[in-house]
């Protein structure tokens, strides 16, 4: 399966504005994470944590609103590439 096959299952997953929006604050946290991390005094050792600061409000959008699995689980590395570029999707307004 190729990433633009994979993408429209992902978004299969997703369905609810509500679990695209906690995705959406979940990337957007996780950038300001990054960020803080990297401009303050705090240690490197906070960067292994970034990849992780997403997830407890992607999965609640699965867990309460989808009531589904992530796709998080069946192919992590497309899963993440699908959660930025529905990121990038949500704010240029390609979905809703």
């Amino acid at each position: 399966m190729n990433f633009e096959e994979y993408y429209k299952q992902y978004l299969s997953l997703h369905t609810k504005w509500s679990t695209r929006y906690l995705h959406l604050i979940g990337n957007i946290s996780t950038l300001f994470f990054l960020l803080f991390v990297l401009i303050s005094d705090a240690s490197l050792f906070w960067l292994i944590l970034t990849p992780f600061i997403v997830y407890p409000f992607a999965w609640s959008g699965h867990f309460f609103f989808e009531k589904n699995k992530p796709a998080a689980f069946s192919s992590p590395f497309y899963a993440k590439l699908s959660d930025w570029r529905m990121m990038w999707d949500l704010i240029t307004r390609k979905i809703t």
